[in-house]
């Protein structure tokens, strides 16, 4: 259920919808979510000063914690 929220969101912000990418590396506590975009648009998944980066992530870990999880994103370029 994270991975496609991370997914729908990230589609919304970028320019480019098909090359976002989410992989997930499942853990026993906690789940790492890596968010792949194309490298033009890095900068509106980030943000100014990693603003929308930090929403995103604050979005994610509360519908973790509604599992019982933690969930970390990682952004890769």
């Amino acid at each position: 259920m994270e991975k496609d929220l991370v997914e729908y969101i990230a589609k919304s912000l970028v320019d480019d919808p098909d090359s976002v990418s989410v992989s997930m590396v499942e853990g026993e506590k906690s789940t790492i979510l890596e968010l792949r975009v194309a490298q033009d648009d890095i900068g509106k998944v980030i943000g100014k000063h990693g603003r929308i980066a930090k929403a995103v992530r604050t979005i994610l870990s509360a519908s973790a914690t509604k599992s019982g999880k933690r969930a970390v994103l990682e952004i890769l370029d």
